[in-house]
């Protein structure tokens, strides 16, 4: 009966394929939380910039010496207007430098009853990029502040 030899496979450079491997998907889930962290910290930045602006401009409308030296009277209201409104939350985010701080930045103010909603866009900064994901993405947040009027009682 022949004897026959079994042979043995070539194992030889396996492993390097594995580590290989192993490295390029470490590198693109690095990349994946990188772009996630910046993305949310981008957001986070433009809500609090939108914070601002929605607070500045619902005070907008209690300005002026004719409310702190003789108050509202009976008015209910504040008086916001659109026009005052955006005036002022622009205002807000020329002297914060959003425009610098966001290149492409738009803002949208508008009113809803005695609230002041400010929404901010501006595009996405990403740091890595990883193959497949979109060129370009906008990120957007958004800010709302109400004036309310007490009477003396605080109600």
């Amino acid at each position: 009966m022949p004897h026959r030899r079994h042979r043995r496979r070539d194992e030889r450079g396996q492993t390097t394929l594995f580590i290989v491997g192993f490295a390029v998907f470490l590198a693109m889930v690095v990349a994946v939380v990188v772009d996630v962290s910046a993305a949310y910290l981008q957001r986070q930045g433009l809500v609090t910039l939108a914070d601002g602006a929605a607070l500045s401009a619902a005070e907008g409308g209690a300005e002026g010496e004719s409310v702190y030296d003789g108050g509202l009277g009976r008015q209910a209201r504040l008086g916001l207007d659109q026009a005052t409104a955006t005036a002022v939350a622009t205002d807000y985010l020329r002297r914060a430098g959003a425009w610098q701080e966001y290149p492409g930045l738009t803002a949208a103010v508008s009113l809803r009853g005695d609230r002041v909603v400010v929404r901010l866009r501006a595009p996405l900064d990403l740091p890595l990029t990883v193959p497949g994901a979109p060129a370009t993405a906008k990120i957007g947040g958004t800010g709302s502040a109400v004036v309310q009027v007490l009477d003396q009682t605080g109600r």
